[in-house]
């Protein structure tokens, strides 16, 4: 058996099989596992990791990002991000640096045609506010509020559960009873393990992290996001209701895509895509989107080809598309795409491999896996799946059995995952 280390333990991730392989809890991955599982189609709530069966859902949940520099606001998202820079100033401070710091004609023209997210993004913030001295009054003029945003670790604190509930009950209406604080800080303050890393020399931020929005030195927002080494997952944001006409969701996303590019990060990822559902499709207009595709894991643009196809029907793969057509025009047989309907199979009794669950290994490549040497936490000890009783017997496609259990897992978090990973069966 391997021994394990200090240094080997904390280089990985710990997996817990729930039920259904698709899910799975932990309190420890790192940042860039994360990532390669949300390249395979996951997402994670809290310490709760997932990856839907897209065939078999009525409502697809596909996976979407953007490439930071390709992003073009429109009008709307623009105009949201101006009026509240305009709130912020107010009109008194914005009279005053007009007369105060006057800019050329110049500079107005190119402000007027040229829309500049970076620039826009952090124009009303305290820090970034010219206060020239006002003769008259010999001060510095002041804006009428003090805006800041300060990117912080995910801990809990009774203001941001505050805020949250505030948020949930008006903005979600749920009742208050249903959010403990214990609760909340599952959801929102228990994410990624939190690392740096060098970036072309430059320091990045990796985990989870609270992006807190205070506006006159009180916190009125706060988005949580997990930093990845190459893209910005947004995962959920939450603000005071008080503030609900300022589009926070805009402005967050916004703030956001620029965090990536100032940061060296390359994507920002909306979370799961639903075409179906018309509260979704806000993530579409930050253009331009592209959508995992379930089968290939490769990257099609949402505009086009894919926006159609999903008109049509709720489960598309271009990849599969495109061989079948390929098939079709090489005569060849070509089995019609499941679409996810309705069947008497019950999936809790069915193996994860019968399910035919679009990205997730064969048995076969599972069975090319060194799962024997894959590690087990067990009270705080590393074991192989080896030293279990009787592993060697278990059959991997009875899904009730232990060998079967740790395959299904292994199915769909991947190779690499399994490399650099270990299960927590018992506690």
């Amino acid at each position: 058996m391997e021994l394990v280390d200090a240094e080997r333990a904390r280089q990985l991730s710990l997996f817990r099989p729930l039920g259904a392989s698709y899910y799975a809890s932990s309190v420890s991955v790192r940042p860039e596992h994360y990532e390669e599982l949300v390249n395979r189609g996951w997402r994670r709530s809290g310490t709760l990791y997932y990856k839907q069966n897209l065939q078999r859902s009525c409502c697809p949940h596909y996976t979407m990002r953007l490439d930071a520099s390709e992003f073009k606001p429109r009008k709307d998202q623009r105009k949201a991000l101006n009026r509240w820079n305009k709130y912020v100033l107010g009109p008194e401070y914005m009279r005053k640096a007009a007369r105060l710091c006057p800019k050329t004609r110049e500079e107005k023209k190119h402000r007027k045609c040229n829309f500049d997210l970076l620039t826009a993004i952090h124009e009303s913030e305290y820090e970034n506010v010219k206060r020239p001295i006002d003769p008259e009054t010999k001060r510095p003029i002041e804006p009428a509020h003090k805006f800041e945003v300060t990117t912080e670790g995910d801990s809990i604190s009774q203001r941001k559960f505050e805020v949250f509930l505030k948020y949930q009950k008006e903005i979600h209406k749920e009742d208050e009873s249903r959010w403990k604080s214990a609760d909340f800080k599952r959801f929102l303050c228990s994410g990624l393990k939190k690392e740096t890393a060098n970036k072309d020399g430059k320091e990045q931020k990796l985990g989870s992290w609270h992006q807190c929005y205070r506006l006159d030195g009180r916190l009125i927002a706060v988005a949580v996001l997990d930093l990845l080494p190459h893209g910005v997952s947004s995962v959920y944001i939450f603000y005071d209701p008080e503030f609900g006409n300022w589009e926070f969701g805009k402005l967050s996303a916004l703030r956001e895509i620029a965090f990536a590019l100032e940061n060296n990060y390359q994507y920002y990822y909306m979370g799961y895509y639903i075409h179906s559902c018309q509260k979704m499709r806000y993530k579409g207009t930050y253009r331009p989107q592209y959508i995992l595709d379930p089968e290939s894991y490769t990257w099609d643009p949402l505009d086009g080809e894919l926006s159609k196809k999903l008109d049509e029907r709720p489960y598309v793969s271009l990849s599969r598309d495109r061989k079948l057509a390929s098939q079709k025009e090489s005569n060849q047989d070509a089995e019609a795409p499941n679409q996810g309907k309705e069947t008497e199979e019950n999936d809790e009794e069915m193996s994860l491999f019968d399910l035919h669950m679009p990205g997730v290994l064969t048995v076969e490549e599972v069975q090319a896996l060194d799962l024997d040497h894959w590690f087990l936490l067990v009270h705080g000890s590393f074991l192989e799946m080896t030293d279990l009783v009787n592993w060697e017997t278990s059959d991997i496609r009875n899904p009730q059995s232990i060998k079967g259990i740790i395959a299904e897992l292994a199915a769909v978090l991947g190779p690499n995952i399994v490399k650099n990973s270990a299960v927590v069966l018992f506690d």
